[in-house]
């Protein structure tokens, strides 16, 4: 968001919420959380790569005509820093969701929310290595804190549960996914100073371009999409919410706070998805579910808060 955006719209709510951090990255974690849950449904009705282009490309297309006026003064600066910006497209776009998908066809939700939690330590890396970054002691004790409140969570407040995960193929590729995320949150860092819609409308518009080759491809090898109501329902949800309205809310928050305070927020990805367990699936909430979620949030706190 330019300065003059800002400006001109700081008496409307809009201008507040893009202004709010800590809101817009509880906001990308709930739709995240969402995400799985879809993508994992999906699973075997929408093959992988057709999933990922079609959100993408269907995002690309809700945004254009909010996008369309910054894009034109912002293109020279765009055009600058092309390398950058495809970099970005194929990463963060293209190639992470398109793992994420995929991976959630071989996995179990449990084992990709445990790999979630480890998107902090990815982002810790690539910060060290891109940008000379190195952690506070209080992010890495609120990641640790936050990390441990996880796996109160996922484990039910029993630790011998550990012993019955069984990682697999699926798991391997998510967290491939992850270090690719994190390579991506940390590089949006370096991206030309351009409009945040400028910037989620030039890297889903390239992000999906670049998977149409995969696409073709999978169309000859895999089972064809059926177009049913909980198909064209799924494409809806990962157009919208975790796509056009995440990206802007990440990428705005990574902007204000960076990314190694940023990227706690992953933990409240399986946090978001317990809760949507206890509400959709019927699940009953329980004593390990208020230590885990307290343990998540006062480790996010810490490790997210000005030094």
């Amino acid at each position: 968001m330019s300065a003059s955006e800002q400006t001109s719209g700081a008496a409307s709510p809009g201008s507040w919420i893009a202004n709010q951090p800590y809101l817009l990255l509880s906001f990308t974690a709930l739709f995240w959380a969402g995400n799985a849950i879809v993508g994992r449904l999906a699973a075997g009705h929408i093959p992988p790569v057709t999933l990922s282009f079609l959100r993408w490309a269907i995002a690309f297309f809700i945004i254009l005509p909010f996008a369309w006026k910054h894009l034109q003064r912002d293109w020279a600066a765009i055009r600058g820093h092309l390398v950058t910006m495809i970099v970005l497209s194929v990463t963060g776009i293209g190639a992470f969701n398109t793992l994420q998908y995929w991976a959630l066809e071989h996995t179990q939700a449990l084992n990709t929310l445990l790999l979630q939690s480890a998107g902090p330590l990815f982002v810790a890396v690539w910060s060290l290595i891109l940008l000379g970054v190195r952690l506070t002691l209080a992010q890495a004790c609120g990641i640790a804190l936050s990390l441990a409140g996880v796996l109160v969570i996922l484990l039910h407040g029993d630790p011998s549960a550990l012993t019955s995960i069984r990682f697999n193929k699926g798991d391997i590729i998510f967290t491939i996914a992850l270090a690719i995320f994190g390579f991506y949150s940390v590089l949006t860092l370096k991206r030309p100073k351009i409009s945040g819609l400028s910037f989620v409308a030039f890297t889903f518009g390239c992000g999906s371009a670049c998977l149409i080759p995969l696409w073709i491809w999978e169309l000859f090898t895999r089972p064809v999409m059926q177009l049913d109501t909980a198909n064209l329902l799924s494409l809806f949800y990962v157009a919208v919410f975790p796509s056009t309205l995440a990206y802007l809310c990440f990428n705005r928050g990574v902007q204000l706070i960076g990314a190694n305070r940023a990227a706690p927020f992953f933990h409240v990805v399986p946090v978001f998805g317990s809760v949507m367990a206890i509400f959709f699936l019927g699940e009953r909430l329980q004593l390990f579910h208020v230590i885990g979620f307290a343990l998540v949030l006062t480790g996010v706190f810490i490790a997210s808060r000005k030094q």
